[in-house]
């Protein structure tokens, strides 16, 4: 698998497929026109790769426990992880966006849930309100202002034994995804990742155009 480093360039792009250059961002590096956006990060196509019961599986929740989506949008995983934990585990959905908010917000009381508790980040910072056993980012690192101080305070939120699962697209051209310059490689984030005080401690390779891996504090 080759991987070109592009350098910490994690910046704006949508959640799910490359939008390029065209459309303007709003101060959170979201994508203006709301709706399209939405639409591709809820997009049909996207269960197909995206593989999202078996990157929830990968994070090896036990009812009662609890769980953290940070950059949760529209809460494409909150609902999953809402089901991994149970009526007794509690999710905080965390995002920037309070339109993304509102969605979720909805979402969950359509499906019933009373575990998922959304949260509009302070600042920026998507970082829960009490200790988390899973703390999930999926596609949402480069929104990270200051990504490596952002680490290590989410790893300051982790229960004993607590891992930190990033899923991100790989390095280069792909066909869903931003434009590889929007991008960080797998080895770039891992590297943010020891520099915040975490390791490598389990790592998937079932999704085909992204990265899985688990992080623990050292």
């Amino acid at each position: 698998m080759t991987e070109h480093a592009h350098g910490a360039h994690h910046h704006a792009h949508g959640a799910g497929h490359g939008e390029g250059h065209a459309h303007g961002f709003d101060q959170n590096r979201n994508p203006e026109d709301f709706a399209a956006y939405l639409a591709r990060l809820e997009g049909e196509d996207r269960d197909a790769w995206q593989r999202p019961d078996e990157v929830v599986a990968a994070l090896g929740l036990a009812p009662g426990q609890i769980a953290c989506d940070a950059g949760a949008g529209p809460g494409y995983f909150a609902v999953r992880l809402a089901r991994a934990v149970g009526p007794a585990g509690r999710v905080y959905a965390i995002d920037v966006e309070p339109r993304m908010i509102a969605v979720l917000e909805e979402r969950v009381r359509a499906a019933g849930l009373r575990n998922v508790t959304p949260i509009l980040a302070a600042g920026g910072e998507p970082l829960p309100p009490e200790p988390c056993h899973a703390i999930l980012i999926v596609n949402t690192y480069h929104h990270f202002p200051d990504g490596v101080a952002t680490l290590r305070r989410l790893a300051g939120r982790l229960a004993p034994g607590g891992r930190l699962v990033n899923v991100d697209f790989h390095a280069g051209e792909l066909p869903v995804g931003p434009p590889p310059e929007h991008k960080l490689s797998r080895d770039d984030f891992v590297a943010a990742a020891e520099a915040a005080g975490l390791r490598v401690v389990d790592e998937r390779t079932f999704l085909p155009y992204q990265y899985l891996v688990a992080l623990a504090p050292r």
